[in-house]
Order: C-alpha cells, then sequence, then structure tokens
C-alpha cells in the first residue's frame, strides 16, 4: 500500500505563508487524483484542495484564493502553498487520494497565532 507523508507544517503569524509538502513512496499522483485534508480539534476532516489527472484543481472556498495546490511527479511530491494564513486555518494537513485511498499518514501541524 502506497504511504504519504506530510511535511512542512510549523507556527506562522496571521498573513503568513507556509509550504506544505507530500511525499509518496510510490509513483501514484500521475495515475490517481489527490487531495490536501485538514482536521482542526473537534472538528471532523475534511478535503481543502484537491487536484485530478489531468491538473484540474478544486479548493473548498474557505481557501480560494489563498492556497495552491500542485504536484511534481518526477519527484512523487505533492505541494500546498497557503498564503494569508488565518488562525481558522489552524489543523493538522494531511495528503491522501481523492476520494480516500490509503490509510492516512501522520499529518503536518499547522498553527496561525499571534
Amino acid at each position: 500500500q502506497v504511504q504519504f507523508v506530510e511535511s512542512g507544517g510549523g507556527l506562522v503569524q496571521p498573513g503568513g505563508s507556509l509550504r506544505l509538502s507530500c511525499v509518496a513512496s510510490r509513483a501514484v499522483f500521475s495515475i490517481y487524483a489527490m487531495g490536501w485534508y485538514r482536521q482542526a480539534p473537534g472538528k471532523q476532516r475534511e478535503l481543502v484542495a484537491g487536484i485530478a489527472t489531468g491538473d484540474r484543481t478544486k479548493y473548498v472556498s474557505s481557501v480560494k484564493g489563498r492556497f495552491t495546490i500542485s504536484r511534481d511527479n518526477a519527484k512523487n511530491t505533492m505541494y500546498l502553498q497557503m498564503n494569508s494564513l488565518k488562525p481558522e486555518d489552524t489543523a493538522v494537513y494531511y495528503c491522501n487520494g481523492d476520494p480516500v485511498a490509503v490509510s492516512w499518514g501522520q499529518g503536518t501541524q499547522v498553527t496561525v497565532s499571534s
């Protein structure tokens, strides 16, 4: 089963930026639609950004215009560029297929706070 490893999270002030990375244990990004998900404390995990095999992207309304999903198939890596971060973006961020295809990784914590 493919495994994903997320990284790039951290503590950032409101208005700041972070770039998350998701590395796959084998080449899958050119085969499957993928997504970035997040889970905030006390809330359900939600899909925030998705990218199809044809590079068509989609975003939840709360991040449109601020987040950008992309991937580098040669590096088996997917990215989430997050700009203009808000406290409500605080969550653990995960990558997985869209729809969810494999077990969840450990995720990467993003905390937006002054």
